[in-house]
């Protein structure tokens, strides 16, 4: 992370005020008789890589591709201080040779925290995958400008991942690596094809980057490949097994902020996709401000929480202990919508709406409710790549600040949204 828990709790501290005014308030509700729930709100965002994207496409075509000599991918990753950068991209014309650095990556900042500038070949290494058996360079009838179809080829003896070379033609000869840093964590990454100089010309294929601060995101040297999809990358080309495999374990490692949440007889009481946002909306999406939302609602049956578990004051929960929990009742008929902020983003925000908590037999509803959740944008506020945005909230100036967004609320089209499942986990659960 970017940031403390204190410098989010210090920096919020009139903000969580209002929220527990706002806590207080729902909780004076008019209690109707009726069954009651308990609503659990865990944040579970754990991920292990930062970042992770695919390289396809050579940087003067406008398709996917190979990329043959003196030609370039380039790609865009994000990283903090302490971050590295991974990645692997297939020697085409051998049977499971590809480039990458070693398990510790390519650092993207020094010791000083200054960001990385310049040629990074040095860190490249060129790797066995330990998969196929190897034949001679550019003419094996199993490597894939001849081979039958993909995956086909007899086993490697050696099934261990391993350094190896091409006699007369260091790594500098068939690749260069550069890394150009910009603002707010961004690095453009450029592959460059130079082996048309060589003995060795062959095209490089697609590939897969991996941004990580912990070793050995995509192989251990002297170790078999992972089974993850880098045999597929190695063999084939074909980077999106691995992109598939990594898109588990990489994201955003987010707070989640205090939770409005109303029970409701009609449906869209918390807000109307395609419309604009409220006023309280929008301090909840951009801020985690939930007290100005809870106001605007015209139901007595509402609240917010603010105050995580074990905690003895207001503030975000954080993966991997942090939960919000609090108790409602309701009627057949009634309904539960609930909204938190995705505090590493301009305007995001999880929600469920609509939840129905009977069913039609009259049944309260019991258990995982995760699946109903939903990441939205408020259409507020510019978006930026979240986790590093300087208008996001743990590293902007103050809150509502950042370039204004006229849009409407909508699902947050960006990959880092597309699975709230892995970052927050949600149940009620009727109380006898």
């Amino acid at each position: 992370m970017r940031f403390t828990r204190g410098f989010w709790q210090m920096g919020g501290v009139l903000l969580l005020l209002m929220v527990v005014l706002a806590a207080t308030a729902g909780s004076a509700r008019a209690e109707a008789s009726g069954q009651k729930f308990i609503v659990s709100v865990d944040n579970i965002s754990n991920f292990t890589h930062k970042f992770q994207t695919v390289f396809n496409t050579p940087s003067n075509r406008h398709e996917p591709g190979p990329l043959l000599p003196n030609q370039s991918y380039v790609a865009t990753v994000y990283g903090d201080p302490g971050d590295r950068l991974s990645f692997a991209t297939m020697l085409v014309q051998t049977n499971d040779w590809f480039f990458a650095p070693d398990e510790m990556g390519i650092p993207l900042y020094d010791a000083s925290g200054h960001p990385m500038n310049g040629d990074v070949t040095d860190y490249v290494k060129l790797w066995d995958g330990g998969t196929e058996a190897d034949e001679p360079f550019g003419v094996g009838p199993n490597q894939a400008p001849r081979q039958s179809g993909p995956n086909t080829g007899p086993a490697d003896p050696d099934s261990t991942v391993r350094q190896v070379s091409l006699a007369g033609a260091p790594v500098g000869d068939l690749i260069r690596v550069r890394i150009t840093s910009h603002d707010s964590g961004r690095f453009t990454l450029r592959i460059r094809n130079v082996s048309g100089q060589t003995m060795y010309a062959s095209p490089l294929a697609p590939g897969v980057a991996v941004v990580h601060n912990s070793p050995a995101p995509l192989f251990i040297a002297g170790q078999p490949d992972f089974g993850l999809g880098l045999e597929a990358i190695a063999e084939d080309g074909s980077p999106a097994g691995l992109a598939a495999a990594l898109h588990m374990i990489t994201g955003i490692n987010t707070p989640l902020a205090p939770v409005a949440w109303v029970v409701h007889p009609t449906v869209d009481a918390l807000f109307t996709p395609g419309t604009a946002a409220s006023a309280g909306l929008e301090v909840l999406a951009e801020d985690g401000n939930p007290a100005v939302l809870v106001a605007e609602l015209p139901f007595a049956n509402k609240g917010a929480q603010a105050i995580g578990r074990g905690a003895s004051g207001p503030g975000p929960i954080f993966a991997p202990d942090g939960n919000y929990s609090f108790e409602i009742t309701a009627a057949p008929g009634d309904h539960l919508s609930l909204a938190t902020m995705f505090v590493q983003s301009n305007d995001w925000f999880f929600s469920i709406r609509n939840l129905p908590l009977f069913d039609s037999s009259g049944n309260p509803r019991s258990g995982d409710v995760t699946g109903y959740a939903v990441i939205y944008d408020a259409g507020t506020e510019k978006d930026q790549e979240p986790g590093f945005g300087s208008f996001q909230a743990p590293r902007q100036p103050g809150p509502n600040t950042g370039p204004v967004q006229h849009g409407v609320i909508a699902m947050a089209t960006h990959p880092a949204a597309a699975s709230p499942g892995l970052m927050i986990h949600i149940t009620v659960t009727p109380v006898p």
